[in-house]
C-alpha cells in the first residue's frame, strides 16, 4: 500500500510537469524502478506508457479547450511520430542505445544554453512558416522525435517544446500545447508495443493514471494562466535536471 503511494504522488508530480514543458519521465520511471527493482524494465516502462497516456491526453484536452493549437503543425507530426516512435521500438531491439546515453547529456546542455542566451527566445507567438513547407517540417520533426521516443526517450518533451519554438518560431505556450498532441501519439506507440508483447501491469498502471490526469490538470491551468514566461522557466529548470541525471547515468554510474 505504501507503494501504491509513493508511486500516486510521483505520477501526479509527472503529470503536473508533463503537462507544462514535459520532462515527467524524470519522476515517474526512476520512481517505479526504486519501488519495484527486481521488475523486467519492460514491464516498468509499458506501465509508465499506460499512465503517462492518461495524463498526456487530458493535458491534450485542457490545452485545446484553452489555447489555438497549431493543427497544420500538431497532425502530420503526430501521424509521423506515431509510425517512427513504432520503428524506433523496433530498432532498440536490435541495435545498442549506449551511444545516445553518452550524447544526451551534451545535446540538452547546448539546448539550455540556447535558450538562456536568448532572452526573447519562445516570448512571442509568430509562426514563420506556412503551407506545405510547415507541413513537410513537422513531418521531420515528427519522424525524429517520435523515433528518439520509441528507441531511447529520456527528454521527448523538452524536445518537442524546443523545435517547435525554434523551427516554427511558436511561442512556449503554443509549443507546449502542439507537444502534447505529438505526445500522445508517441505514447500511444509505446503502449501498443508493449502491450502487444505482454509488458504491462493494468492494475498499476491505470491506478497511477488517476493521478497523471490530477497532475495534468493542475499543470495545464498553470501554463496557460502563466503564460509563456512561466513555461519558459520550467523548461529550463526541467532541462537542467536532466542533464544532471543523464549525465550521472552516462558518465559517473559505471
Amino acid at each position: 500500500m505504501v507503494d501504491f503511494w509513493v508511486l500516486g504522488v510521483a505520477a501526479f508530480g509527472a503529470g503536473l510537469v508533463d503537462a507544462v514543458v514535459g520532462g515527467g519521465g524524470l519522476i515517474q520511471l526512476p520512481t517505479m524502478f526504486t519501488v519495484f527493482p527486481n521488475m523486467a524494465p519492460a514491464t516498468l516502462i509499458g506501465t509508465n506508457k499506460l499512465a503517462s497516456i492518461f495524463g498526456t491526453s487530458v493535458a491534450a484536452v485542457s490545452y485545446a479547450r484553452r489555447v489555438a493549437i497549431a493543427w497544420s503543425v500538431a497532425t502530420p507530426a503526430a501521424m509521423a511520430a506515431l509510425v517512427f516512435a513504432f520503428l524506433g521500438a523496433y530498432t532498440v531491439t536490435h541495435v545498442s542505445a549506449d551511444f545516445m546515453r553518452t550524447a544526451l547529456p551534451v545535446v540538452l546542455l547546448l539546448v539550455a544554453i540556447y535558450t538562456f542566451a536568448k532572452k526573447d527566445f519562445g516570448s512571442v507567438h509568430a509562426p514563420i512558416h506556412s503551407g506545405a513547407r510547415e507541413q513537410s517540417l513537422a513531418l521531420v520533426v515528427g519522424a525524429a522525435i517520435g523515433f528518439y521516443d520509441g528507441f531511447f526517450g529520456p527528454g521527448t518533451g523538452s524536445f518537442l517544446v524546443f523545435l517547435f519554438v525554434r523551427v516554427f518560431g511558436f511561442d512556449f505556450l503554443g509549443a507546449s500545447a502542439v507537444a502534447k498532441i505529438v505526445n500522445v501519439a508517441c505514447n500511444f506507440a509505446g503502449l501498443v508495443w508493449f502491450g502487444y508483447s505482454g509488458h504491462l501491469i493494468w492494475q498499476l498502471g491505470l491506478t497511477m493514471a488517476v493521478c497523471q490526469i490530477a497532475g495534468s490538470l493542475i499543470g495545464s491551468r498553470l501554463a496557460m494562466k502563466h503564460g509563456s514566461g512561466f513555461v519558459r522557466k520550467l523548461f529550463l529548470v526541467v532541462v537542467s535536471v536532466l542533464i544532471v541525471k543523464t549525465g550521472h547515468d552516462a558518465w559517473l554510474r559505471w
